[in-house]
């Protein structure tokens, strides 16, 4: 993660803490997305002249104190000396068999896509900063998940022990992630947006921002929330091993189907709708 690309220490954006946070937690997001357990990370800094030594180890007891929740361990690394702030995580999970793990070429015509959590609130967080908008009190917790999201670990443990099949986070937002899943699939996946679950106060920023609240959902990155996709068959499996007590909610939010591969996104009224997540490329 690198300041000035995937966030700003700038005007209350973020703390050194949070981003320490927040890359330990989007390496173990890709491990969750494969329903593997996390084992040992090795964080690796650039720190630019001005970043001293108080918020270097801000940042570093953050993550620190995510790998506790998590079960990893930081076990190495390495700092350096850099034009701007950057931190890279290198995350390594494991599972007791390889066939307990899911990949994103498993999805099959006639499958369910699903969500777990809530989706929007880091777009809808970031661009309110952006444009200088406060967020009102009713997204204040919309704030804090954008700012310290948590990865799915034990929630893609239980999807790939449920029958999920397909899986990825959601880092980049569902429009450009679910394309992944399909490509890897070789099928088409069909998004209702109308059923993309919203974050708390994302309804509220998204009016305030003059757009649709599926938009921020659909296109905006670093939810890291799991989309999947499983057999109908596995519906009330899953809800019943995600959905527990105290868990994160599962909403199906379109279905697989045999064309092309691909992903169509459609409104309330089932009309085609284009939506861009974000893409890694040079400007």
């Amino acid at each position: 993660m690198v300041e000035g690309v995937h966030f700003r220490l700038d005007d209350g954006w973020a703390s050194a803490g949070e981003v320490g946070h927040r890359a330990l937690a989007g390496a173990l997001s890709d491990l969750a997305a494969m329903g593997a357990d996390a084992g040992e990370a090795y964080l690796a800094l650039g720190l630019p002249a001005g970043f001293d030594e108080r918020r270097a180890l801000e940042l570093v007891r953050a993550a620190d104190a995510l790998a506790l929740q998590t079960g990893t361990a930081i076990v190495g690394g390495d700092v350096v000396v850099a034009p701007a702030l950057f931190v890279s995580v290198t995350a390594i999970g494991w599972a007791e068999r390889e066939d307990a793990l899911v990949g994103r070429d498993g999805a099959s015509a006639g499958d369910l896509v699903g969500v777990t959590g809530r989706l929007g609130a880091a777009a809808a967080t970031l661009a309110a900063l952006e444009r200088g908008i406060a967020p009102p009190p009713a997204a204040a917790a919309a704030l804090a998940r954008a700012r310290r999201p948590m990865p799915r670990l034990a929630e893609g443990r239980a999807l790939a022990g449920a029958g999920a099949r397909a899986m990825i986070d959601l880092s980049d937002g569902i429009a450009t992630d679910a394309a992944h899943l399909a490509h890897a699939s070789a099928v088409r996946l069909h998004i209702h947006l109308d059923s993309l679950p919203l974050h708390e106060g994302v309804g509220e920023l998204a009016a305030a921002l003059g757009v649709e609240p599926w938009r921020l959902a659909a296109g905006g990155g670093e939810d890291y929330e799991l989309c999947f996709c499983a057999p109908a068959a596995a519906r009330a499996q899953i809800e019943r091993a995600v959905g527990e007590p105290g868990a994160v909610e599962v909403s199906w939010v379109g279905e697989v189907l045999a064309e092309a591969p691909g992903v169509t996104l459609s409104d309330d009224r089932g009309d085609p709708v284009r939506v861009e997540g974000y893409e890694h490329r040079w400007q």
